[in-house]
């Protein structure tokens, strides 16, 4: 069974309670030996390296001589904050803290597929699945939240008699953004590891960085749309 490096180092630590945990809970893994697939094991690369970086950044800040790792999480927070400022308006902040962590979570398992020996997570569909499952129950808590059960009205459309059609259709047209959300990432993604591992093993000097760029952008751009939608 070919597993990343990574995954092979967290399967040799934590297989056997892995494999009793999931046993426990019904789920009978394929490899007994390897129940860590690749792509839990870049998210938990993942999870790890944005903790290192927020505690970093936390005992560096400085209002009189910030640091690098300050001015860069500073750039990230102004970036995020003036794009909620102006799509979802004066309640914005409130919802910082969940849209920056989701940012760079994306971000980072989008670029991870860069470093050799690595893979990018949201190249999987189950990742960016996961993310829009979230992203979709944070925004629905946060219009009861904000609304009350009065946030229901909202499925209803401003004709009260046509509130049966527009609460289906409502629905409906929710359910299918977690859909949307999946695979605009997941797709891209895939794409990108698939023409740069192609374009690797049939030049693999010189012509790849091009492709390499084009990933480089693409995880950008994705991670902007992801950020962007749940805003809206």
């Amino acid at each position: 069974m070919h597993q990343l490096p990574f995954t092979a180092l967290l399967n040799h630590l934590f297989a056997g309670p892995v494999t009793a945990l999931l046993l426990a809970l019904g789920i009978h893994p394929k490899h007994a030996a390897a129940p860590i697939p690749d792509h839990l094991a870049m998210q938990i690369l993942v999870c790890l390296l944005l903790t290192g970086f927020f505690l970093a950044v936390r005992m560096s800040l400085s209002v009189e001589k910030p640091g690098t790792l300050q001015h860069v999480m500073e750039t990230i927070y102004d970036l995020i904050d003036a794009q909620g400022a102006e799509i979802i308006g004066h309640d914005s902040r409130r919802y910082l803290s969940y849209l920056i962590t989701l940012a760079l979570f994306i971000l980072s398992c989008n670029l991870l597929g860069l470093i050799p020996f690595f893979e990018s997570p949201t190249g999987v569909p189950v990742v960016p699945l996961g993310c829009a499952l979230v992203t979709w129950f944070f925004y629905q808590i946060a219009g009861f939240r904000a609304n009350g059960v009065g946030y229901l009205k909202h499925f209803a459309g401003p004709v009260w008699w046509l509130a049966p059609l527009m609460f289906i259709i409502e629905i409906c047209s929710h359910l299918a953004r977690i859909l949307s959300l999946t695979v605009r990432l997941f797709a891209n993604m895939f794409a990108g590891d698939m023409v740069t591992l192609v374009f690797f093993s049939l030049i693999p000097i010189g012509v790849p960085v091009i492709f390499l760029a084009l990933h480089l952008g693409v995880s950008l751009i994705q991670t902007l749309i992801f950020v962007l939608l749940p805003m809206v």
